[in-house]
């Protein structure tokens, strides 16, 4: 029996110390929700969760792009919609200013509300939106993913020759088509023609748009979750640990109190 080294107490002392370590990360998981404190826990699983939240916060950005696009896109339709209702109108007072049981007077008036709805698209086509002009021939470039993909949506244009022609110089001088003129009713046509095949191309944009913001929102729950088996903690089984290491720090420390006291005994042999 020996004194000055106590193996007993040094073995406790040790075991006692790992329990301590294992209590103490432990309460750490449970505290912080995540099964990766530092990166000691799991190395290559803190690299995979790294990578995952990037591709997390990425796929996010994109779909505020794509959902800011759709917001534009909305925005753009609503205006086409009102410049339709104006060259509806428009049509209608070029096809009654061609009766001829019309007086000067009369068709005049129908030359007036035709000049003012033509002003109203040519105001309509500076709208925008964001700081950015709503009716340009430029493409929209959209990014729809975090490796910079791209989806061009058509610009729409309502500067076009089309729409233009509505506003030309008229021969009564009032700054718009004559409605005097057999060529006013087949440019109000073509007018809506035109804005027809734009407000198809607004639609298609917007619906290809959707399914990307879908897709995106599939993809960020699938990474999300991926992520979390990998770094959030199992609250069940870390509860478990947590339980069995406190027993063993408790049992740990009596046992070093007792095995402290064993060279006690030999103060017996010196009596």
């Amino acid at each position: 029996m020996v004194i000055n080294t106590n193996i007993a107490a040094t073995v406790s002392a040790n075991n006692l110390d790992q329990s301590t370590n294992m209590l103490n990360e432990s309460l750490a998981r449970l505290s912080s929700g995540s099964k990766i404190v530092s990166a000691s826990d799991d190395p290559a699983g803190l690299a995979e969760s790294i990578e995952l939240n990037a591709e997390i916060g990425q796929a996010t950005a994109a779909n505020t792009n794509v959902s800011n696009a759709i917001s534009f896109l909305q925005t753009q339709d609503g205006y086409l919609q009102q410049v339709g209702s104006a060259l509806d109108q428009m049509a209608t007072l070029a096809t009654e200013a061609q009766d001829s049981t019309k007086t000067s007077a009369q068709l005049a008036g129908y030359q007036t509300e035709f000049n003012a709805l033509a002003g109203y698209i040519n105001s309509t086509a500076t709208e925008t939106f964001n700081g950015v002009s709503l009716f340009s021939s430029s493409p929209l470039v959209v990014t729809t993913d975090g490796q910079g993909g791209t989806f061009s949506v058509t610009g729409v244009d309502l500067g076009a020759g089309a729409y233009t022609a509505l506003t030309g110089a008229a021969a009564d001088g009032a700054g718009a088509v004559s409605l005097g003129t057999s060529t006013a009713l087949t440019d109000v046509t073509n007018a809506i023609t035109k804005l027809a095949s734009d407000r198809a191309s607004v639609g298609a944009s917007e619906e290809m748009l959707n399914f990307t913001g879908n897709e995106l929102g599939v993809l960020k729950n699938n990474l999300s979750a991926a992520n979390s088996q990998i770094s959030d903690v199992d609250v069940a089984t870390e509860s478990t640990n947590y339980a069995k290491y406190q027993i063993l720090v408790q049992s740990g420390t009596a046992m070093l109190a007792q095995a402290n006291q064993n060279p006690q005994t030999v103060l017996k042999l010196l009596q």
